[in-house]
């Protein structure tokens, strides 16, 4: 009888790329997929270690599965913290059977004791499995295939690790320098996927390609150009997720805007250029807002996002009021905010100045409530509108202007097909979400299955 997983997913988009790679992986080897985890052979946690809330996540997590697991099932932690913190981790949770790293197998079946509980005695005496210097991994994530899309839209990582020193974040500490795929591999995923809308992800997207471009001399923009160009070619959308604002070229501006999603996520973090220079980053509001404003004159229907830090260390009133009259003068269409955590081994952890935790939640609710009002307001300017969305659930669709998961949805008639795209006129609009129905019946566009007249 075959074995059976279940996978628990967190932290960004991402990691639901790994986790896909490593439902291919353990389908490759036998393996079913089940969505009970109580039901399941072997369960993995594929964690995030991003900040400290994310990690408390992680762990509960971990906890919580070792509760439900059946009798004799595997618990198995893989990802950021089990790459970042996995001799800790290991020691923190004896309930966990094994610790793996980036590419570590964690396949290999544990030798069976007469009962149960002897199982995960002899499991937890060394349950860390992290790749030593020189070491080759069992296995390659990035390049890893996966299976077919279940949604009509994909999440696709076109690159690992990251080459920018930004003084907040550890990822490069675990994630490593920027290794990009290659343009085919990553076709080939986008044409097996079969979704409709692909999300193209990476830590630093806009840089993708640079690592192989140094070598061969060609231009910083063109890599990711040539790449936006050719996913066009083969799915309805396309859409980019985390882009570096420095590396936001004029040429890659007009490429967007000529696939037809003029959807911008631009991760600008801060307006001071004080607080920027603190954080290690690039630009300041003045240069943010020209920016927008170019992108806007040339689509005035383009949908920006963009996420923001607060309580960095040495944030003062002056640079909070800063962020709020920015905030109100973009008229972003979407926006993130965080309270800045303080991550070990980062420059910003031993930085002076650093802003109490209550403040910082302050100053994020004062965000929060002025972008609320504003995305309300930009939202009911839509009513009335035509717009074109693709259905992604029975009575939820997206437009451009909603990526999935992280932006608001299109409420629309429950019988439209699943994957199709339609047009819908926005009648009102609720919050971040729009509500729409169909101005007439199209029959060219109501089903994803191309019609036949005979």
């Amino acid at each position: 009888m075959a074995q059976r997983f279940f996978i628990a997913t967190l932290g960004c988009p991402k990691n639901d790329v790994d986790s896909d790679k490593l439902v291919g992986l353990l389908e490759s080897e036998g393996y079913l997929e089940t969505s009970q985890p109580g039901d399941a052979d072997l369960v993995v946690v594929n964690t995030c270690a991003f900040i400290e809330p994310a990690r408390e996540e992680s762990i509960n997590t971990i906890l919580e599965l070792s509760q439900i697991r059946r009798p004799g099932a595997r618990l198995a932690v893989t990802g950021c913290l089990a790459e970042r913190s996995g001799p800790e981790l290991a020691a923190a949770l004896p309930e966990v059977d094994v610790v793996a790293g980036f590419g570590v197998d964690f396949l290999q079946r544990p030798a069976r004791g007469p009962s149960p509980t002897r199982l995960h005695e002899t499991t937890k005496r060394q349950p860390v499995r992290l790749l030593r210097r020189g070491e080759v991994p069992s296995f390659d994530l990035l390049e890893l295939p996966r299976p077919p899309a279940t949604a009509p839209w994909a999440y696709v990582k076109v690159a690992e690790g990251c080459d920018r020193k930004c003084g907040f974040c550890a990822i490069p500490s675990f994630r490593g320098k920027q290794r990009s795929r290659t343009m085919a591999s990553i076709l080939s995923e986008v044409e097996s996927l079969r979704a409709r809308e692909i999300v193209l992800v990476a830590q630093d997207l806009a840089s993708f390609g640079r690592d192989q471009s140094r070598a061969v001399g060609t231009s910083v923009d063109s890599d990711i150009v040539q790449l936006v160009e050719a996913v066009s070619a083969r799915t309805e959308r396309v859409r980019l997720l985390y882009l570096y604002p420095s590396s936001l070229s004029d040429r890659l501006i007009d490429t967007i805007l000529g696939t037809g999603v003029p959807y911008f996520d631009l991760s600008l973090q801060h307006v001071s250029v004080p607080l920027l220079r603190r954080m290690r980053r690039w630009g300041n509001g003045e240069r943010f807002l020209e920016r927008i404003g170019r992108i806007r004159a040339m689509a005035p229907e383009a949908a920006l996002r963009s996420s923001f830090i607060l309580g960095y260390p040495g944030e003062t009133e002056e640079d909070h009021d800063e962020l709020l009259a920015f905030l109100g003068e973009a008229e972003l269409d979407w926006a993130g905010f965080f309270t800045f955590s303080r991550e070990a081994g980062t420059y910003a952890a031993g930085l002076d100045r650093q802003i109490a935790p209550e403040l910082a939640l302050e100053r994020m609710r004062e965000c929060s409530e002025l972008q609320d009002f504003v995305t309300a307001r930009r939202r009911r300017r839509l009513v009335g509108s035509t717009v074109s969305v693709l259905v992604d659930r029975p009575g939820v669709g997206r437009s451009f202007r909603e990526a999935p998961e992280i932006d608001g949805i299109v409420r629309v008639p429950e019988h439209l097909a699943v994957g199709g795209f339609v047009d819908v006129v926005v009648t009102a609009a609720e919050g971040p979400d729009l509500i729409g129905d169909r101005p007439t019946l199209d029959m060219g566009r109501l089903s994803p299955v191309t019609m036949v007249v005979s």
